[in-house]
């Protein structure tokens, strides 16, 4: 019966990573560079992307919004005129190859540019599932704990790049920056480590020089 799981697993997966290989193709022909955006519930990913975005104001930004239920991020994005197309999971703790086909027709690619997709909050399931994507970009927030890249390996071992957000509140809580440091570089000795906070828009400016030099 194990090994029957095990194969229903990796089907899974492969026709997974097929469909994530056509969109990553089919995003390229149009000049999409495309990036996955992992983190915890209440890391701030909405609000990073939200000066990410503002920093980059001569490169076209769409945003593909993941979530269980609601839309109150996609409503909070449209309203500074950023194009965002909701994705609702419904009780799945991921976005998959699938989902993001079928919704990359209501995206509307007028010009090149970035494709940034939120993905559930989660930090087990979105690391273990490509979407077509060209880099995974992985927020932490200090509120979290520093013990996070030992409790959750996958999502920071295969992060492109990290964001430390909420830095703003580091005297005000138990953070110690060299400890996460070193559980991070542990399993990810490349990655850039940005700290942020979207409250402060501090450290942004960095994050999008970084992401010039990939595009």
């Amino acid at each position: 019966m194990a090994n029957e799981d095990i194969k229903v697993m990796e089907n899974i997966y492969n026709e997974n990573d097929r469909i994530a290989d056509e969109i990553q193709k089919g995003l390229s022909s149009k000049g999409i560079y495309a990036i996955n955006v992992m983190g915890a519930p209440g890391a701030g990913k909405t609000s990073c992307l939200i000066n990410i975005i503002k920093g980059l104001p001569e490169i076209q930004s769409y945003v593909i919004e993941g979530d269980i239920e609601s839309d109150i991020d996609t409503v909070k994005l449209k309203e500074i005129g950023i194009e965002t197309v909701q994705i609702n999971t419904y009780g799945e703790c991921h976005l998959d190859g699938p989902l993001i086909a079928s919704t990359l027709e209501k995206v509307n690619f007028d010009k090149q540019g970035l494709l940034f997709i939120e993905n559930i909050g989660n930090l087990v399931c979105p690391a273990e599932f490509s979407i077509g994507e060209n880099i995974k970009l992985l927020i932490s927030a200090v509120t979290e704990g520093d013990d996070k890249p030992y409790k959750y390996p996958l999502a920071f071992q295969k992060a492109a790049v990290i964001l430390l957000n909420k830095t703003d509140l580091l005297p005000l809580v138990d953070f110690d920056i060299d400890y996460f440091s070193e559980g991070l570089r542990a399993l990810n000795p490349y990655a850039p480590i940005f700290t942020v906070s979207a409250k402060t828009g501090e450290g942004f400016s960095e994050v999008c020089s970084w992401l010039k030099a990939k595009l």
